[in-house]
């Protein structure tokens, strides 16, 4: 784990801008009838403008034999958690879906992830966006306050229980810096891994704070593309991301938006 100089967490920040506009690009035509494909089209022109290198296009797959992954997003529809590859299928009314995307500006990195409500939704799949981009921000509020990463963990993981819902332990944050997965891994949980590997909340320190909930269960599965991961009893998930910096004023979301 390296720690990043105030000059270095300024050019992450410019690689972040690049992702918050991305992704603001997709809000704006996430509308039904409207397809994954056309999300990554609009995230690509933002790229492309900014003269920024995507992180997620060709990026190697993990399964041995498998193709790397085909696109600037992981675009994860309704019960697909992360990792999915966009596609042509309109989306219809009623729909969420989990856009995470990321950027090289400079040499350095911005990772963000939305999920995005296509027109009204039922309102527990409202409460499941809530109750994700929330432990999102509860856990920044808590870098300020917190020495070490286990505590912030903990505060999500008791809030999401408390919600009747489920914090997918299978995907994790990371640090992130001249590439896009850096140590430390991040999770959104406490265990004996965590508590092996747990580390200081310093200032220098960059990570990628990115909770996924399930509305059902925390168990998910991989499809025969390789990449899309959906929960085991296909209900919904949600997925929210920062990069967030920890700076001698406290932690600086350098992947601002709107939510």
């Amino acid at each position: 784990m390296r720690l990043k100089t105030p000059r270095e967490i300024a050019l992450m920040r410019e690689a972040g801008l690049v992702v918050t506009e991305a992704l603001e690009a997709v809000k704006a035509i996430a509308v039904p009838g409207a397809t994954t494909a056309q999300f990554n089209d609009a995230v690509a022109e933002v790229f492309a403008r900014h003269g920024a290198t995507p992180l997620f296009l060709g990026y190697p797959n993990p399964t041995k034999g498998k193709p790397p992954f085909p696109a600037m997003i992981c675009a994860s529809v309704n019960e697909q958690v992360v990792h999915g590859v966009p596609n042509h299928r309109p989306l219809r009314e009623g729909d969420i879906v989990s856009v995470d995307t990321g950027c090289r500006v400079n040499g350095w990195c911005g990772d963000a992830a939305i999920t995005v409500a296509i027109g009204p939704v039922a309102p527990e799949i409202q409460r499941l966006l809530d109750v994700t981009n929330e432990t999102l921000h509860l856990a920044i509020r808590a870098m300020e306050r917190c020495a070490r990463w286990s505590e912030v963990a903990y505060l999500m993981e008791r809030y999401v229980k408390g919600q009747g819902m489920f914090v997918v332990e299978q995907f994790v944050g990371h640090g992130i810096g001249q590439a896009m997965h850096e140590e430390p891994q991040v999770p959104n949980f406490v265990n004996r891994a965590l508590r092996q590997n747990d580390f200081r909340l310093e200032p220098g320190l960059v990570i990628a704070v990115e909770p996924m909930v399930g509305l059902g269960t925390k168990e998910v599965v991989v499809l025969d593309d390789g990449w899309t991961v959906v929960t085991k009893d296909r209900r919904p998930s949600a997925h929210f991301e920062h990069t967030v910096a920890m700076t001698p004023e406290g932690p600086q979301i350098l992947t601002p938006r709107a939510d």
